[in-house]
């Protein structure tokens, strides 16, 4: 069976090694295709892999250390999408691009406990997983050869959810992804013109006008964006500038204590609407691969900031917001702010 893969966007899907990166040459995305004879082979999980008493211990790579055996820990994927060995040799097929599937792909897990998500766990088991996230996305940049690190959960049957127990997952890839791509040039864009960074004034008029402000907890704030791709999208951010997610989880200890419960609260709210979602952190690319040709690597640390976006899995609707080209989205950003705003969540 021939399968094609989108990764401009993380995507957990089981692949086998006979797989490719090929490049549209109009959308810019780079595309995983190839003959995948695993399609289909796995089946439901008979016993959890990720618990601490499993049978067939995942390779770990990292963990946090608390008054267990651990708090989070990073493993291997046990069927990575990119692999480290090698090089990606991109080459050139006529007027199309391509290259092997070289980079790295960990499951981050999120708890030792098979029922404690980040929804449900403490501020400081979550804040544990904050910790490791960043120390793993400044490990894998570490790789010249890497460009980017991206981190993301999906999570109910229809968003993909890959594995029961409570996880996150991390690729490293020899490229951007587009929609970080399309960040970058506007970031760049506003900054040329203003000498100010894009994010941080939207997020200072969000917090002015108030209509949009779901929480703030100490320098992290939860919003609904003003053009919303789909119904009760939600964006965290930092108030003070940052353009590395990595830089501030290691050096600023509100990240693991007040992101940590608004990342809890904000799950809590969005899980009233529905019970699946796509979570991704976007944040700065590598530093040690600047491109040559695109100019956004000089400025990034004044122009980008990193965020993590939050995307519910909705029913869909008569009228669908699945079509990409022009985004719909049948619940304004107001409407669905005051909705998550007044959920009863836990505290």
């Amino acid at each position: 069976m021939r399968r094609a893969i989108a990764v401009d966007a993380a995507s957990p899907v089981m692949l086998s090694l006979c797989m490719e990166l090929r490049k549209d040459p109009i959308t810019r995305s780079w595309v995983m295709t190839g003959d995948d004879p695993a399609e289909g082979a796995s089946g439901p999980e008979s016993a959890c892999r990720f618990c601490p008493d499993a049978g067939d211990s995942p390779q770990v790579i990292a963990a946090t250390p608390s008054s267990g055996a651990w708090s989070a820990r990073s493993v291997v994927h046990p069927t990575p999408l990119y692999h480290i060995e090698g090089e990606p040799g991109r080459r050139g097929d006529g007027i199309y691009d391509r290259m092997s599937s070289v980079g790295a792909h960990e499951v981050l897990v999120e708890n030792p406990r098979h029922d404690r998500h980040l929804w449900n766990a403490s501020d400081d088991e979550i804040g544990q997983f904050l910790r490791l996230a960043s120390e793993r996305i400044l490990d894998l940049k570490r790789d010249p050869r890497i460009k980017y690190v991206s981190l993301f959960k999906d999570y109910g049957p229809g968003a993909g959810q890959e594995f029961s127990h409570p996880t996150s997952q991390i690729t490293a890839t020899m490229f951007v992804p587009r929609r970080v791509l399309y960040e970058l040039r506007a970031g760049r864009e506003y900054f040329q013109a203003k000498e100010r960074c894009v994010f941080c004034d939207i997020l200072a008029q969000e917090e002015r006008q108030a209509s949009r402000v779901i929480e703030a907890r100490g320098d992290y704030v939860a919003i609904g964006p003003y053009a919303p791709r789909i119904p009760y999208e939600t964006w965290i951010l930092p108030r003070n500038h940052e353009a590395s997610f990595e830089r501030t989880g290691l050096t600023k200890p509100g990240l693991r204590v007040n992101l940590a419960a608004l990342l809890r609260r904000t799950l809590q709210r969005v899980r009233t609407v529905t019970e699946g979602f796509h979570l991704v952190l976007h944040t700065s690319p590598n530093s040690l691969h600047p491109s040559k040709t695109l100019g956004y690597w000089k400025t990034i640390d004044d122009d980008y900031h990193w965020h993590i976006e939050i995307m519910p899995v909705i029913a869909a609707k008569a009228r669908s917001y699945t079509f990409k080209e022009v985004y719909y989205s049948p619940v304004s950003s107001e409407t669905a702010v005051k909705q998550l705003r007044d959920a009863k969540i836990d505290g």
